[in-house]
């Protein structure tokens, strides 16, 4: 993988773990789940059963220093059709709430790592993220059977999955996105998959489990994202953003 593409589709293009290959991924704990991320991308519902939140950034110079805002405040965002749903990220434990399942309509709450980013030309959008671009063929497996599950692909020979979502969307809500490190590392079966940040298709419409925002919404977020500051996306509802609020260190 690498900032202009994919060089040569052979059978597995990369792990949905791989989305933080360019550092290693903090060590998850309840006390300190974000580690050494220097960007955060905040999103907030008002319940679980939320189909709608609002996303603001932040960033910090240091892992030791405080968040600061970026960018503008409250920006509008579609969520899961059934709200949101405890996901595998980088934090830890077993928390109260209901528990993000495939198929189940629900955007996975947690911390995630972001990135590569992906869309449909094939030169990426201005991001400092990995990039790949989505080309006929590429699907992401959600098949919970398939070896490939929670993967992105593209398969040489006859297909190993019964479900598979195509990459290259023709109604245009994956012309920019980027991979969310859900249930990534490894992928465990039934979990949930292909989360992603995506373009929306309009404000009252809900998501299938995955975040998405307007375009212009989306692309200047893409614009600031930055591999080397190991971003990550906090995604919660409010009461558990007040709770988690000290112990994760959010702003």
């Amino acid at each position: 993988m690498h900032r202009h593409g994919i060089a040569a589709l052979l059978a597995v293009v990369f792990v949905l773990a791989a989305c933080c290959a360019r550092s290693p991924a903090p060590p998850a704990t309840e006390a300190n789940p974000l580690a050494n991320a220097r960007q955060l991308v905040l999103v907030l519902a008002e319940a679980w059963d939320s189909p709608a939140g609002q996303l603001s950034r932040f960033e910090r110079d240091t892992a030791a220093a405080a968040w600061r805002q970026a960018g503008p405040a409250q920006v509008p965002v579609s969520l899961g059709r059934s709200g949101l749903g405890w996901g595998l990220g980088l934090h830890a434990g077993k928390p109260a709430g209901p528990v993000k399942r495939e198929g189940d309509g629900r955007a996975p709450a947690g911390v995630f790592a972001v990135g590569p980013a992906f869309g449909e030309a094939a030169a990426p959008a201005p991001t400092r993220l990995d990039y790949f671009q989505a080309t006929p063929g590429l699907v992401c497996v959600d098949d919970a059977a398939s070896r490939h599950y929670n993967r992105i692909v593209s398969p040489l020979g006859p297909a190993e999955w019964d479900s598979a979502e195509t990459m290259l969307r023709p109604d245009g809500l994956y012309a920019l996105g980027a991979v969310l490190g859900h249930n990534a590392s490894p992928p465990r079966p039934g979990a949930g998959s292909c989360i992603f940040l995506h373009v929306r298709r309009g404000p009252d419409v809900p998501t299938a489990g995955c975040t998405a925002l307007d375009r212009p919404d989306l692309a200047e977020l893409l614009a600031w994202l930055d591999a080397e500051k190991n971003p990550v996306l906090v995604q919660l509802p409010r009461p558990e953003f007040k709770r988690l609020r000290q112990a994760w260190g959010l702003p």
